[in-house]
């Protein structure tokens, strides 16, 4: 053994207890308590709780002490937490369920929410857009009539210039 106030347990083998052990003592602590019974050992204390229900004064004590669960240890005694993230399966009943489908909407969080009332804005943007409500539709419409004016001007000039080379070739 070393010497000095601390020991280190590092290195050191560890017993473990076999299945055999512990169903020995098992054993062993139920031939006891049948010792126990048949000499009346158990007996001599059963024989004293019964007194004690007989008289009033003890009883109440015992009986409390009987009904109240053992009392925890430390702070976990002053404080009840509960999991936030724990989810708790509710039983619903039958004719709940029925009525559930008709009245009620499951409640949507705030995210779900905006995500919908985003899908609407942008569809009645869409929708909008289309008929050329919105400012940018009305920019994208002059745009296209600019476009489509120069295009029929260049198609005109192209004609003129095919006349004009035709009427050229002609002359030679």
């Amino acid at each position: 053994m070393p010497r000095g106030k601390y020991t280190n347990h590092k290195g050191r083998n560890r017993k473990f207890t076999s299945p055999e052990e512990l169903e020995e003592q098992r054993k062993l602590e139920e031939q006891k308590k049948k010792w126990r019974k048949e000499h009346g050992d158990e007996s001599s204390s059963e024989e004293e709780s019964e007194g004690n229900k007989s008289g009033s004064g003890s009883s109440d004590e015992s009986d409390s002490d009987d009904d109240t669960p053992a009392k925890a240890k430390g702070v976990s005694g002053l404080i009840e937490v509960e999991n936030p993230n724990r989810v708790v399966k509710k039983n619903k009943k039958l004719t709940n369920l029925d009525n559930l489908g008709e009245g009620e909407k499951p409640q949507l969080s705030r995210r779900e929410r905006e995500e919908i009332e985003r899908q609407r804005a942008a569809a009645a943007y869409q929708k909008a857009h289309a008929e050329g409500k919105t400012e940018q539709a009305r920019a994208d419409l002059a745009r296209l009539a600019i476009i489509r004016q120069q295009r029929e001007e260049a198609a005109k000039r192209r004609e003129a210039d095919k006349k004009a080379k035709e009427e050229t070739s002609k002359k030679r």
